[in-house]
């Protein structure tokens, strides 16, 4: 399937009957969408029994600000141990930030992780374990098969707190009535 459309910076809202109970009303934001590859962080999953301060801790990281009860997300099911910032563009590591959209930068060094833990952070920041990945032209499929509705990022989908609301508040902007959501397929 050939890519249409560069999907960077989008939003993807995983519908009901999706398939893969990894991604069940999930909410991803597409870092990077090629023709080779696509790669998200899952920005409503947070991980339990762990916080930034405790991963912090655990890296050695010198800290100057509380990150207590700051939830780590569960990113995704690829490269778990791995951990990746989205953050505001007013923060750039040179040479390991990537660009997102105009607004949302992605970096995945200890340098982020040392601002973040000083009064050099961003404005806003979540920290992930692990992405979520797809392979060439699998995205698409998954599109053209219904399991994802697409839509632009706002602040509090990609940096608010309130991740039992976020696959909601989504479908919600999309006009989606999930009163009439339902899984299963139809034929016309």
């Amino acid at each position: 399937m050939q890519l249409e459309t560069d999907l960077t910076g989008k939003l993807l809202i995983a519908l009901p009957g999706i398939g893969d109970t990894r991604f069940e009303r999930s909410v991803i934001l597409l870092c990077a969408h090629t023709p080779e590859f696509a790669m998200g962080i899952v920005l409503n999953k947070p991980a339990q029994g762990v916080d930034l301060q405790d991963l912090m801790e655990q890296m050695g990281i010198q800290m100057e600000i509380s990150l207590r009860g700051v939830p780590v997300l569960e990113g995704g099911p690829v490269a778990t141990e791995r951990g990746f910032v989205l953050h505001t563009d007013d923060v750039i590591c040179d040479g390991a930030t990537l660009e997102v959209d105009g607004n949302i930068c992605m970096t995945a060094t200890r340098d982020i992780l040392a601002m973040i833990a000083s009064m050099a952070a961003p404005r806003q920041s979540v920290f992930a374990l692990g992405y979520a990945g797809w392979g060439a032209g699998q995205l698409e499929s998954e599109l053209a098969e219904n399991a994802w509705l697409v839509c632009e990022p706002d602040s509090d989908l990609v940096f608010g707190d309130a991740h039992e609301h976020k696959w909601r508040h989504a479908m919600t902007r999309l006009g989606v009535d999930l009163s009439r959501l339902h899984s299963g397929a139809g034929n016309a």
